[in-house]
């Protein structure tokens, strides 16, 4: 079962999501903590696959924490619980390296996919948070950039999720060509990571939601 540490400075909304995760048996919570602080110390001993991580917290926000861990644990994947109000820090969370946005009042069917497909190694977005992740990005976020017809191809390919060996199996290349394809993408664009090469698939209409 996936292991999973819940990050949000409402304790009655945590140890309700705790519960509701652990009785579905969607996820094994091993640690439940109310900011970015509490965070970095639960894991110099405990290290789970998902963090699900809130946006607004005292004593250090979600943005701040995502950047540190993703500094000292890269192999780790965040997801973001989000509320309205907060597409202001959207951008700025996936440039953290964060894997997806889910808003707080899903429904924990949505909730059990996002789980599912980041444990995956892939990405998830909430449509309606997406919508308002592109809104909020300002032009000085997106470059513009010239994409060659062989890096929009595999761009969208990256939208869907394949991997490098996938990728280049579909399209006839090495996994190194692609590699190299992606790491100019990421280059181009100024993007951090694979979400935010999404958004920018997005925002530039090379794919539709």
């Amino acid at each position: 079962m996936t292991k999973l540490i819940l990050v949000d400075d409402h304790k009655i909304f945590r140890e309700s999501l705790k519960k509701l995760l652990v009785s579905e048996k969607i996820a094994d919570v091993i640690a439940d903590v109310g900011n970015g602080k509490e965070l970095l110390e639960v894991l110099e001993n405990q290290k789970p696959d998902i963090i699900l991580m809130d946006i607004s917290m005292p004593e250090m926000d979600g943005i701040e924490t995502s950047k540190i861990v993703m500094e000292k644990y890269p192999e780790l994947k965040i997801l973001t619980l989000s509320s309205f109000g907060d597409e202001k820090y959207y951008y700025k969370m996936v440039e953290s390296g964060v894997k997806g946005f889910v808003i707080k009042n899903s429904g924990i069917a949505e909730l059990e996919h996002a789980i599912s497909e980041i444990s995956s190694g892939g990405n998830w977005f909430s449509n309606e948070l997406l919508q308002k992740v592109i809104k909020s990005i300002t032009k000085n976020n997106i470059n513009k950039v010239e994409i060659s017809d062989r890096e929009i191809e595999i761009l969208k390919l990256i939208c869907e999720g394949l991997t490098n060996e996938q990728i280049a199996s579909k399209i006839h290349l090495s996994s190194d060509t692609v590699k190299w394809h992606r790491n100019n993408l990421l280059s181009k664009t100024g993007c951090n990571n694979t979400a935010a090469l999404i958004i920018y698939a997005i925002k530039k209409k090379i794919i539709n939601i």
